[in-house]
């Protein structure tokens, strides 16, 4: 049996071990198989009975963002990991963050640190976006101005009183352009506010973002 050709059609997104021992049921012992197949890097655990195809097999694997979505759900990815793919500022990301209405968390893997951050329902549900990264893979991402809205309420200590405290945190501390900052729908933001934690702070935020 050619595990590779079984697996083929799964390998862009994580793989449960359900699924995997459906796959493996021409095994007498398919628990012993996985275990052969995480020896030998043909399969990667990413935390217990969720596994992706490792660079063994030679397939289309699935984008990190998608893996942060599969490793603990619901979530979507949010903080400097949104802002970063939407340009919004400047440094590279090494750690996938996302926001979750379950318990904040930290997975250690082989595949890289992804950590979440809780939020309650209904601001949780606001500034969604699905990205289509290929025909089989679609990932949930906080739009520019969510992660924006989201790195300020899970941000310990900060409170935004004035606009020119908001500005040094958005163009100093954050690096932020100015311009870029202009092209946020204020609009939208606002929808948001009512069911928003720091709900002054965001409040401040949008006065900003409109002063700017």
């Amino acid at each position: 049996m050619d595990f590779r050709k079984k697996i083929k059609e799964y390998s862009e997104a994580p793989i449960s071990r359900h699924l995997i021992l459906e796959l493996l049921n021409d095994y007498q012992r398919p628990n012993d198989k996985i275990s052969e197949l995480l020896k030998s890097k043909e399969l990667i655990s990413i935390r217990r009975g969720l596994y992706i195809i490792g660079p063994k097999i030679d397939l289309p694997s699935p984008e990190p963002f998608l893996i942060a979505n599969h490793l603990r759900g619901p979530s979507y990815v949010s903080l400097e990991s949104a802002l970063s793919y939407w340009n919004m500022i400047p440094e590279r990301v090494y750690e996938i963050s996302s926001v979750t209405i379950k318990t904040s968390k930290l997975y250690k893997t082989q595949v890289g640190r992804f950590s979440y951050h809780q939020l309650k329902i209904p601001y949780y549900s606001y500034g969604m976006k699905k990205i289509e990264y290929s025909s089989k893979q679609t990932l949930l991402i906080a739009s520019r101005e969510k992660a924006l809205c989201d790195k300020i309420v899970l941000t310990p200590k900060i409170n935004l009183r004035s606009i020119k405290q908001t500005q040094e945190f958005l163009i100093e501390d954050l690096r932020m352009d100015s311009e870029v900052l202009k092209t946020l729908d204020t609009k939208i933001m606002e929808l948001w506010i009512e069911n928003a934690p720091k709900k002054s702070s965001l409040k401040m935020l949008i006065k900003t973002l409109i002063e700017l």
